[in-house]
């Protein structure tokens, strides 16, 4: 077999890979030496724009084979028949941190998925946590921006953290998942993953019941303590990175086991909350949990960059028989999510192989960065046309959205449902255990510790007022582990 040689990017052979030309053995490098510029000026082209949230991931290639029959309420090819097996790929994250960052940080962890379905690709955008901070995205940069650095000083504050969230008491659910043990996952294949949004399923007769993905990690919840994680950012920081390889490379494929929960459109009437707030969980015990089918991961990705980092994930890429919700924080990304991969990746960024559909693709987009396919070739590049047989399959025109009004204003987020303490309050007595509760307590302690200015007391009274409300016992213990004295009076007035 022929040897392979050593070309430029352009595909010319060439021998001096290791010596620039000079003039002379000791002389100044010419110009000329093109290849060496050709080397470098890519080489300072080799990281593109981070993500500005989720920049640090781990992923993974497998399938996801449906194991129970959902017709009922969708006709998705991907869940047409029991034993039907789709390609998928997914991404593992963690949000906060850059992408030098631990893997092992106090920190929500991104739940990507893209299922590569005969009818277009489905991505299915979620996290390890059924819930979020916020439950408006025009809240979502300002969120963000107290998670990442202090523009300042340039470090991570918990006094920017606090005061977001003591101002924001919606956040309350979220926060306390995340100062849980549940905060810091042993590793990607020991935590579940959530879609966490309602979304809504259509079955063939145009009927839409509302729906919650779910993902229960056939390995077991494993997590660290807060001591233990701090810990292995020392000893390996990309412990969950090295984990997930791992254990595929040993063949220990990891498992989820998909379930949904369904609404129909009268539940959402009298449902005690919004079903379609973030923040706020669907109670088991209510709607029940569905099987649906078996997610393996068997494939790590032969080129991490290639597949990892410029996998492209959008909430609106659903396909026919998964469609929306008038869930406000799933409509802000419907938009925001898209128009950050083009400028991250480009405006052709779903020609790329992790990306792309492996099924056929016809439109009329053309040109742009990157433009790596056959870019339409001679076809038309305007419709309508009377040269090309592209059709309109009228199977796939969407039925009309019911709207609750007709009114466009700006609603107020909370109106009607500012009740932002009976969940927390019950995954705290009923969720939790005694050592969950303990581990909860010093997380939020050692974190609210760091919250320093002259507004430290503020802050401080004015989140421990939030944990009074959620539970008395809960406020007391993070009040004495902060070493503030409340009293009676206080006590009363936030409970």
């Amino acid at each position: 077999m022929e040897k392979k040689k050593l070309t430029t990017a352009s595909g010319k052979p060439y021998f001096e890979f290791e010596n620039s030309m000079t003039v002379g053995d000791r002389g100044p490098i010419l110009l000329q030496d093109f290849l060496l510029h050709e080397d470098m000026a890519h080489f300072n082209r080799e990281r593109i724009p981070e993500r500005v949230v989720h920049a640090k991931g781990s992923g993974a290639f497998g399938t996801f084979t449906v194991t129970d029959d959902i017709t009922q309420y969708t006709r998705a090819k991907i869940f047409s028949k029991v034993g039907k097996q789709t390609k998928m790929f997914i991404r593992f994250s963690t949000v906060g941190g850059e992408k030098g960052s631990a893997d092992t940080e106090r920190d929500p962890r991104g739940f990507a998925i893209k299922f590569y379905t005969e009818d277009g690709n489905w991505d299915l955008v979620g996290n390890n946590t059924p819930v979020f901070f916020i439950k408006d995205p025009k809240k979502f940069s300002h969120f963000i921006h107290t998670q990442k650095r202090d523009p300042k000083t340039n470090c991570k504050s918990p006094t920017m953290m606090w005061d977001f969230w003591s101002l924001n008491p919606e956040s309350l659910h979220q926060v306390m998942i995340l100062m849980s043990d549940r905060g810091t996952p042993f590793s990607y294949r020991n935590m579940h993953g959530f879609g966490s949004h309602t979304f809504s399923l259509i079955n063939k007769d145009n009927e839409k019941v509302w729906v919650k993905f779910h993902f229960i990690t056939a390995q077991g919840i494993r997590n660290f303590n807060g001591q233990d994680a701090s810990e292995m950012r020392g000893i390996d920081p990309d412990h969950a990175q090295r984990d997930l390889v791992d254990a595929i490379v040993r063949r220990d494929f990891p498992k989820w086991n998909m379930k949904i929960q369904v609404m129909a459109q009268e539940q959402t009437k009298t449902f005690k909350w919004n079903p379609f707030d973030l923040t706020k969980v669907w109670p088991h015990g209510d709607f029940p949990m569905i099987d649906v089918g078996v997610m393996e991961l068997n494939e790590i990705p032969q080129n991490y960059f290639r597949d990892v980092e410029q996998a492209a994930f959008a909430p609106a890429h659903v396909v026919d028989g998964i469609s929306y919700s008038p869930d406000k924080m799933l409509q802000g990304r419907l938009l925001s999510y898209p128009d950050a991969h083009r400028y991250r990746l480009g405006v052709n960024y779903e020609l790329l192989p992790v990306n792309k559909c492996p099924y056929l693709v016809d439109n009329y987009q053309r040109d742009g960065h990157m433009q790596v396919g056959d870019n339409g070739g001679a076809a038309p590049n305007y419709r309508p046309n009377s040269f090309d047989d592209i059709i309109v399959d009228e199977n796939y025109k969407e039925q009309a959205m019911e709207l609750d009004s007709s009114i466009a204003d700006f609603y107020d987020r909370n109106k009607n449902d500012n009740d932002h303490y009976t969940q927390p309050g019950m995954l705290y007595r009923k969720a939790m255990n005694e050592q969950d509760r303990k581990n909860l307590v010093n997380n939020i302690v050692g974190s609210m510790r760091g919250i320093s200015g002259e507004k430290k007391d503020e802050i401080i009274n004015r989140q421990l007022c939030h944990f009074f409300r959620v539970d008395i016992q809960l406020g007391m213990a993070i009040a004495s582990g902060l070493g503030v004295a409340i009293d009676d009076k206080v006590k009363e007035h936030v409970h």
